[in-house]
Parts: structure tokens; sequence; C-alpha cells
């Protein structure tokens, strides 16, 4: 292996200070691609599509949990996939261990789930055994994986709700799910983004200030405000 060459601190901060220019175009162009997608057109879902839970027979909008934004990732896991049954698909398996916290995602009014088509048992089974336990996930019983572009390859499907009505707004699939499972991801792929005041939403999009809405992923609620000490923290920058 042919290193890089070795040299001094100072020389290396230089290096790094380089770099750090095309690293900061790259951040400004993220943001200006999550902003395009916030202004992507909507397409409503006319059909009904049905899954099963833990609690039984649900809706694609009760998928949603009350919240306005659902992102559903499908997975596969089911009869004739490689690791059946002890196993989700490998791939799957990494993205399952790559996603963070839910709850930080509920906080922005957007709800995260998963979709396969093993029976809710074996679904129950593996994400006890695999520690995934704090992921939703269910059985896909209809057409819902080939309708939305998920029946032979894994792909993560952004929807939105107006009152009852449901509309499919972004879809990412093959590498595109690599940067799946980050609260940030998930939220740059929505039609309203992170909802934070900086960013280039349409006029009246939800925001709010940011970092002033981040707290534990333990102490969210509805009646949570953002703590006066945290606030003056984020305010000084520091």
């Amino acid at each position: 292996m042919k290193t890089p060459p070795i040299v001094s601190p100072q020389d290396w901060e230089a290096a790094r200070q380089e770099l750090l220019v095309e690293e900061k175009q790259l951040t400004r162009a993220r943001d200006a691609l999550a902003a395009k997608r916030r202004r992507m057109p909507w397409v409503a879902v006319e059909k009904t599509y049905e899954f099963e839970g833990p609690g039984g027979r649900v809706s694609l909008l009760d998928l949603f949990e009350g919240r306005r934004q659902l992102i559903v990732y499908r997975a596969f896991f089911e009869p004739g996939v490689f690791g059946w049954p002890e196993h989700a698909c490998r791939g799957c398996s990494m993205l399952a261990d790559q996603v963070g916290h839910i709850a930080h995602l509920n906080a922005r009014d957007t709800t995260l789930v998963f979709a396969s088509r093993a029976p809710q048992p074996e679904i129950e089974r593996v994400k006890e055994r695999m520690g995934w336990t704090y992921i939703p996930w269910y059985t896909i019983t209809d057409d819902f994986d080939t309708d939305f572009g998920v029946d032979e390859w894994h792909g993560t499907n952004a929807f939105i709700r107006d009152g009852d009505r449901v509309f499919r707004t972004y879809f990412i699939n093959a590498r595109g799910d690599e940067a799946m499972g980050s609260l940030w991801s998930y939220l740059d792929m929505t039609a309203l983004g992170r909802q934070e005041a900086w960013e280039d939403s349409p006029e009246g999009y939800p925001q709010t200030p940011p970092y002033e809405w981040w707290n534990w992923h333990d102490a969210y609620g509805e009646e949570a405000e953002p703590a006066q000490g945290w606030v003056d923290q984020t305010r000084r920058g520091s």
C-alpha cells in the first residue's frame, strides 16, 4: 500500500483547509438539492393499500400515526430472499442498523416505517434478534411494492397527507439508500424538509429556529418546550 505523504501538523491543517472548501461546496449543493425536492410536484395516492401490523390490518393512512409525513422503506425479508428465515437481506439489515432514534423524526411530524412481505411473527422475531425493536415494521399484503417501485429492489418512499388524502412526494433507491438512516437524510428527502428557518422552502412551509427544537429522545412530547438554557447556548453558538 502506497501511503500519502507524511507532513507536519501545519501542512496537514493547510491541506485540510483546502479540502474543506470543497466539502462546504458539497454541503451547499446538498442543501440546494433538498430545496428542489421541497418543490417537487406531488402525486395523489388513489388506491387503497393495506398492511398487517402488530395490532392487525391497517391502511397506508394509518401508517402516518397521525403525523403529517410518512417515510416507508421497503426491506426484503421474505421467502426467497438470501438469509430467510433467520435474517433479512444483508443490505436491508445494514440499513436497519443505521437507523437513528425515530423520536427525533416524530418531533418533526414525520413517521418512519419499514415494510416487507414476511408475516408479522417472523418480523417480530428478527426485530428482537437484531435489536430493531424501535422500528415500526409492517407486512405488505397487496400491490404496494409493485406500485411504488420496490417489488424487485429496496427503496425509500416519502408521503405527505392533507387530512385523509395521501400524496407521494419523493423516492430514493439503489445507492441513494446508502445515505439513509440518519435524521437529516430522512428529513431532507421529505416535502417539508428539516422545517428549520434557514432552509430555502416555499412560502408558508412550517419552520422553527434551528437547534431549539432538539431534545433528548425521551423528552419529546406535546407539552415539551425548548429549555431556556439550551436556547441561550445555541444562540451563543457554543
